[in-house]
């Protein structure tokens, strides 16, 4: 999977913020967080289910090693910086000193510049690794919960990531933004902020039902680009797009795909004929070059949403699982009630 890098330029405003934290006492938007953890959490194991399987922690973590934008993003959210010994991601994120996270960005060590490795979790003498198969576990390096496990390290396996036993590698277990409320409501309970999670889940729910509300009575067909000109990366019905767009407003054209993240035929794109296209923003090629090879790659002339140049931008972090996930879908939303009329 590709997805190794992080955007150029993450948008987001004070809005999500506020949005984000209704009813909670604090979230890592600059506000008193509350206490990590509870007493019971200090001294009692922890069970949750985690991939279709029971996991139990014998303690509260306290040096939780993270990689990726999305997976950091969400302890940051949770207000979980203090209980963090660093992070792994790509530098090409832009700039994030408007995030409502950056308080952790500040505060918490990076690891990386790259993915996470073995030698990383090692030297931060971590205690649990979050990460997820293609963001930071995979067999290619070695660095899986397997592996981990026989150097006596726990890990928690990102939700929109598990594998689904339909192939080897194919992933995702449940619509997305479950799998994003299932972490969220797992990690409040291993740290012991059950109410802060809740309230964030309650808030994203809320965002997400006034953008349903809205959505325009032709739900136009979008296919997310994520990469790739001999054949597009794109997105299954598991991966964030695929519930991004439909919570939006559209319809995900590859949506019949039980996969999350993967390549896919441009054959089948023009076939589909998406009204729209959702780029994904990261990495050596940005938007701009990617939007240039669409509009002029000829294979792809009469698809509708070339011929109408209708092509929006989202970033990288806005289309992994993250608490980043509500405002993109609020975005996205507005830009298609937009072109539909």
């Amino acid at each position: 999977m590709r997805h190794l890098r992080t955007p150029t330029r993450p948008l987001l405003t004070a809005a999500l913020c506020l949005a984000v934290v209704a009813g909670a006492t604090a979230t890592g938007c600059g506000a008193d967080v509350e206490s990590s953890s509870s007493a019971d959490a200090k001294t009692g194991a922890v069970t949750v289910t985690n991939c279709g399987r029971k996991v139990t922690y014998d303690k509260v973590p306290e040096r939780v090693v993270t990689n990726d934008i999305g997976i950091t993003e969400l302890m940051f959210a949770l207000g979980l910086e203090d209980r963090m010994a660093g992070f792994a991601m790509p530098d090409d994120k832009g700039d994030l000193t408007d995030v409502p996270w950056k308080r952790g960005y500040d505060k918490v060590p990076w690891l990386s510049k790259s993915r996470l490795t073995k030698e990383n979790v090692l030297d931060a003498r971590a205690d649990l690794v979050f990460a997820g198969w293609n963001y930071g576990f995979s067999e290619d390096s070695g660095l899986t919960p397997d592996a981990l496990k026989r150097l006596g390290i726990p890990t928690y396996v990102l939700t929109e990531s598990c594998r689904n036993g339909r192939t080897e590698t194919s992933r995702g277990i449940m619509p997305p933004l479950d799998a994003l409320y299932a972490d969220l409501a797992n990690l409040g309970k291993l740290f012991g902020v059950e109410e802060r999670a809740a309230a964030l889940i309650a808030g994203f729910k809320k965002r997400i039902a006034a953008t349903e509300a809205k959505a325009p009575a032709h739900r136009p067909r979008v296919f997310l680009y994520d990469s790739g000109e001999d054949q597009p990366f794109t997105s299954g019905r598991y991966a964030a797009p695929g519930e991004i767009i439909s919570k939006a407003g559209g319809v995900n054209v590859m949506d019949d795909i039980e996969d999350s993240w993967t390549a896919v035929g441009w054959e089948s794109v023009v076939e589909r004929d998406p009204e729209a296209i959702v780029i994904c923003d990261y990495g050596d090629v940005g938007a701009e070059r990617k939007r240039e090879f669409l509009l002029s790659y000829a294979p792809l002339r009469n698809v509708s949403a070339v011929k109408h140049r209708r092509i929006f931008v989202l970033d990288y972090a806005d289309l992994v699982e993250s608490p980043r996930n509500p405002s993109a879908i609020a975005r996205l939303g507005a830009y298609l009630r937009t072109a539909a009329r």
